[in-house]
């Protein structure tokens, strides 16, 4: 056969990236050719995604990539989940799209729960309740702009918004779709009903196809610059679909747990068929995976913490690298200071080291001085690590399995202190890599779309025949230590916790 030439557009909540990917019937290689900052505007009203430069970004690296290959047979985009645009008749934006850290869904979780019941919104959909979700989104823009979505015509989440500038088709791919909290587990469409019930239009929700679609040819002027044989491919559009396509495990991996680790954390278990009735009361999610796969996990806020952290530490003058920070890490006291890093307090933008000491404080744990950036960073690491831990099991007894291994991928997976943090703290294998684990998923299911991969064995035999993993073996005489600080954590901050109010923040 001859070489394919993949255009891979993974956009992240932190930053964009575009691949070329390189297939030669053996083996699946990248090449990162273009890199780009994805950063919020904040005007008086709202967060909003700036989705005009993104998409000049994404242009200038879909260019990049053709003349480097001399030609490109596809290009796939994969997004984060939830947030969408709007449009009219004429396909043309109704606004900017709202960025999902805006306050604007602020006790609106709580307003559905008087219409609908919290048991009968997850029995529908099988979410996990975040006030991010596209539901609770949709009934802030209402109570906002009525006439607006009235007016709408059509509702294409990020990646489905990417898809239509580049093929012209206004379509929604599943495994965004099932992020939304709108798609009904049991009927596999839309949960129609369920939004008429809630007060929401359903007109604009767009038909729905599955991950490795090819949408049609590269439409417009681009099409002239990058060439009309372009085939645009819906891939595994959300991201953490993507990245966990891209895991170079088994097609059925029953002892295999994954946490693809980036902005946030996605931590679970790759099954074949929804646990809707025995994740209700822990509030898992269970997301739409390829092949017809259930992604059964659940969200943690993962190095979003860090991220603003550095930012506010950036902002007074301090200026540090991620490894510079792991680094300093390493040095603090070990699982001294623990917080529940999934306080909705930490969702928003804004000051994160003040309100982690603040949430410290409010739990009578040590609280770090301001000027101690390393204890700092070590009660981050220190309590993603033990949340893990805690979704893990719970998922665990669950699904009534048994675990061998976790697989953690994306860009945390370069943070070595953490993966053998992890390994310690649960007695398991960690496998890490690929880090670029998402673009890797995206490429494989637009392989799919070109009809060169036809099986979830196929996709997972190219990803382990493509990537390279570095394995983390857990330290025996370490495990008391973090059992110990497993316990206290587990009793500070159950997964499944009490109806009082969380303290802190």
């Amino acid at each position: 056969m001859s070489e394919r030439y993949l255009a891979v557009v993974d956009l992240g909540a932190e930053s964009g990236r575009v691949h070329l990917a390189r297939y030669d019937g053996r083996r699946l290689t990248l090449e990162e050719v273009h890199r780009f900052a994805n950063g919020p505007v904040a005007l008086p009203q709202h967060l909003y995604w700036n989705v005009l430069a993104l998409w000049q970004e994404v242009v200038s690296g879909l260019r990049k990539a053709r003349r480097l290959a001399g030609k490109l047979d596809s290009i796939g985009v994969d997004t984060w989940g939830v947030d969408y645009a709007l449009l009219d008749e004429r396909g043309l934006l109704l606004g900017m799209p709202v960025h999902y850290r805006d306050r604007r869904t602020e006790g609106l979780m709580e307003e559905a729960f008087t219409r609908l019941s919290r048991e009968e919104i997850y029995a529908r959909t099988g979410i996990q309740f975040m006030p991010i979700n596209t539901l609770y989104q949709l009934l802030a823009h209402q109570r906002e702009q009525p006439r607006l979505l009235e007016h709408a015509t059509h509702l294409l989440l990020m990646p489905d918004l990417f898809h239509y500038w580049l093929s012209g088709e206004r379509l929604c791919e599943y495994t965004n779709a099932t992020t939304t909290q709108c798609w009904s587990v049991p009927q596999g469409d839309w949960a129609r009903d369920l939004l008429v019930r809630l007060g929401l239009p359903v007109h604009f929700l767009p038909p729905v196809v599955a991950p490795g679609t090819p949408l049609g040819k590269l439409q417009g002027e681009l099409a002239e610059e990058l060439g009309r044989e372009v085939t645009i491919v819906a891939p595994a559009t959300h991201d953490t679909a993507a990245a966990v396509a891209g895991i170079p495990m088994p097609a059925t991996p029953h002892d295999r747990a994954y946490i693809s680790s980036g902005t946030w954390s996605l931590v679970g278990l790759e099954l074949s068929h929804p646990q809707i009735a025995q994740g209700s009361a822990s509030n898992f999610t269970n997301e739409g995976g390829v092949f017809g796969t259930v992604r059964f996990l659940r969200n943690v806020m993962g190095l979003w913490l860090l991220q603003e952290c550095r930012r506010s530490w950036q902002e007074q003058g301090q200026s540090f690298t991620y490894e510079q920070l792991f680094a300093l890490a390493a040095g603090a006291p070990a699982r001294t200071a623990l917080f529940d890093p999934d306080h909705p307090g930490f969702l928003p933008p804004g000051d994160m080291p003040t309100r982690i000491r603040q949430q410290l404080g409010a739990y009578s744990q040590p609280v770090p001085a301001v000027e101690d950036i390393p204890a700092l960073v070590r009660a981050i690491l220190d309590s993603l690590i033990l949340r893990y831990r805690q979704i893990l099991e719970l998922a665990v007894s669950i699904t009534r399995g048994a675990l061998q291994a976790i697989h953690i991928v994306g860009g945390g997976a370069q943070n070595r202190w953490l993966n053998q943090g992890l390994a310690d703290a649960t007695g398991l294998m960690v496998i890490a890599g690929p880090i670029e684990a998402t673009a890797q998923g995206n490429a494989l299911l637009q392989l799919v779309g070109l009809g060169e991969l036809h099986s979830l064995e196929e996709v997972r035999a190219l990803a382990a025949n493509s990537t390279a993993t570095e394995t983390f073996l857990p330290h025996p005489e370490q495990r008391a230590a973090w059992d110990e600080a497993y316990a206290r954590f587990t009793a500070l901050f159950p997964l499944i916790p009490p109806p009082q109010e969380q303290r802190g923040c």
